[in-house]
C-alpha cells in the first residue's frame, strides 16, 4: 500500500482532523512503518493452518433455563422506600 497525500487527506477528511504540512509529515511517516510491520507477517509460512474464527472452540456455550422462584412482592416492598400501585416510585430524572 503506497502511503500518498491522497491517503492522508482522505484519512483526515474521514477522520474530521485538521492536519498541518508537520503533523501530515509525521502521520505518514508513522502510516509507513505501521504498514512495514504488517507487512512482515505475510513473510509467516501458514501452509496447513487453519483460519481462526474464534479465539478458542467454544463460542455461545448457553446455559440451561431453569426455573427458580422469584422473591415475593411482600419481601421486596420491604426494602423499598416508596411503593405506588404495587410499582417502585422514585424520584422525576428527567424534565
Amino acid at each position: 500500500m503506497n502511503v500518498d497525500d491522497n491517503l492522508i487527506l482522505k484519512l483526515e477528511k474521514l477522520a474530521k482532523l485538521k492536519l498541518n504540512d508537520e503533523e501530515k509529515g509525521v502521520l505518514k511517516g508513522d502510516l509507513e512503518k505501521i504498514i512495514d510491520m504488517f507487512s512482515l507477517i505475510s513473510e509467516v509460512d501458514t501452509k496447513g493452518v487453519e483460519p481462526l474464527r474464534h479465539i478458542n472452540e467454544h463460542f455461545n456455550i448457553l446455559r440451561e433455563d431453569v426455573v427458580k422462584p422469584t422473591l415475593q412482592l411482600d419481601d421486596v416492598k420491604d426494602n423499598a422506600p416508596k411503593i405506588i400501585n404495587n410499582q417502585f416510585a422514585v424520584p422525576k430524572v428527567i424534565e
